[in-house]
């Protein structure tokens, strides 16, 4: 299953190492990652495949969103249909 990760806080060194990093013990697949700096805020959208993670979706949410608390950024996960749907057009 394909899933949206999105990643914002204020940029510093590290960021993009610490989200991959927790991905991979949490055994999500990069599918592609697309990120960028705004004058000093750090964005980041990811595709990512989670079907051999063996957590629980919301398990696997709860993980992000701690990473983010602890890290100072906010993390969120959306499956892709649900992310699909809530933002067409």
């Amino acid at each position: 299953m394909k899933s949206i990760v999105t990643v914002i806080g204020a940029d510093r060194i590290g960021i993009i190492a610490a989200v991959c990093t927790e991905l991979a013990k949490l055994k999500v697949n990069i599918l592609d990652i697309s990120q960028t700096v705004m004058q000093e805020y750090f964005t980041m959208i990811m595709l990512v495949d989670v079907a051999a993670c063996d957590s629980p979706f919301g398990e696997l949410s709860d993980a992000l969103s701690e990473l983010g608390k602890r890290e100072g950024l906010s993390i969120r996960i959306q499956r892709e249909d649900i992310f699909n749907a809530t933002n067409r057009i």
